[in-house]
């Protein structure tokens, strides 16, 4: 029986069994690998592996490192499409690829997704695999632009041996187009043994912030674009100022044509913190009124440290959690509908409760990233297995 991982190709490449698997991930930038992937990172370490973090390289390379995790540059990889600059990372990846010898190429991010599943197939390494973090596109984006990238996933996903969907409706959004059997949900995770409920950190950030112990904060998470929603969470703190204080935690980001240019009214903007679950414990609600997200980080982390949440109603925010059990959902883009929402949160202490109740306990049974780690492990042994490799 064809396991899901897909039909054997080609020959299998002999490797030396007495040095560890040589496991590299790729991302765009080294952010990614310490925010999005550092669990997975660790545990690919305690595996035995020998790791690698492939990206652009920036400030978090030294908590990459810190993992046990060897990052190796590519410069000229950015987070925007530049044909120039994506035709010489493709050349540097190419290269980089080739000395590092791998066992096993995992792909992460929509521009090094394609290219990394491509280069690295072309370039032989024996096992390649993808992890869809959220289509970008939506539903609601113009029929050419879907077709554009739903016709660039295709193409990559024939030259991956496995491809890991963090949530359903994307793998849904593409069954069509994948190659038969490779494909398969895993889900997504934080660290929870360090994201909980902090008192101590809570009252330290508040008063950090100027915030008194009876002040009602509303706060989000996420890098400074308007994709995250940043004008509709703009809108609702200057309908709702005088009930509760707004905070949007998170860095600008000059490589998207969506960033903020400037600061929204009524919003405090302390910018990137590394204390993140005290961050959370300071907010009373937790609010993200994103246009599009793979599975969202920041929604599991708020979750995790119990929360209240107001999330958009789209995939990728969905999956989070059931609306008005363990969180509120709020059309995308509807700033009416966020006002509402929200201020009905601000105004229920009791409903703000139970739904942080609920938030945590469902994060403590579902998003444990530990879990989604092992599911890649599985992976790349079954493509190995069925490849004839013998790990």
């Amino acid at each position: 029986m064809t396991p899901w991982c897909g039909r054997p190709s080609g020959p299998a490449p002999v490797r030396d069994a007495r040095r560890p698997v040589r496991l590299a991930h790729l991302c765009t930038v080294d952010m990614s690998l310490a925010l999005l992937l550092g669990t997975e990172l660790a545990v690919d370490v305690e595996e035995g592996f020998d790791v690698f973090g492939i990206s652009a390289p920036g400030p978090w390379v030294a908590e990459v490192r810190s993992l046990g995790v060897t990052h190796v540059p590519v410069p000229e990889l950015t987070r925007a499409w530049d044909p120039r600059r994506d035709l010489a990372a493709a050349r540097r990846l190419t290269g980089t690829l080739r000395a590092l010898r791998l066992d096993v190429l995992h792909t992460h991010n929509p521009k090094t997704g394609v290219l990394g599943r491509v280069i690295g197939r072309l370039v032989g390494v024996p096992v390649v695999v993808n992890t869809c973090h959220g289509l970008w596109v939506t539903p609601s984006d113009r029929l050419a632009r879907r077709a554009g990238v739903y016709g660039a996933e295709a193409v990559a996903a024939r030259f991956s041996h496995a491809e890991l969907f963090q949530n359903a409706e994307d793998l849904r959004s593409l069954r069509r187009v994948l190659p038969s059997g490779r494909a398969r949900v895993v889900g997504n995770g934080v660290d929870l043994d360090r994201f909980h409920f902090d008192g101590p950190g809570r009252a330290r950030v508040r008063a950090e912030w100027g915030i008194g112990a009876d002040e009602l904060v509303v706060g989000s998470v996420g890098r400074r674009v308007a994709e995250k929603g940043l004008a509709e969470f703009g809108v609702v703190a200057r309908a709702l100022g005088d009930r509760a204080r707004f905070v949007w935690v998170g860095p600008d980001d000059a490589d998207k044509a969506d960033r903020a240019t400037t600061d929204e009214p009524g919003v405090a903007f302390p910018g990137l913190r590394h204390d993140m679950p005290a961050v959370y414990s300071a907010f009373d609600v937790f609010v993200l009124p994103s246009h599009r997200e793979g599975f969202s980080r920041s929604a599991m982390e708020a979750a995790a440290c119990a929360r209240p949440m107001v999330l958009s109603d789209i995939r990728g925010c969905r999956e989070i959690g059931t609306h008005d059990e363990h969180l509120l959902l709020a059309p995308v883009r509807d700033e009416a509908g966020w006002i509402d929402a929200v201020g009905g949160l601000v105004g229920d202490p009791g409903r703000r409760a139970r739904l942080g109740r609920a938030a945590g306990v469902r994060a403590a049974a579902v998003f444990d990233q530990r879990a989604v780690a092992r599911a890649s492990i599985e992976t790349y042994r079954r493509v190995a297995a069925a490849r004839g490799l013998g790990w």
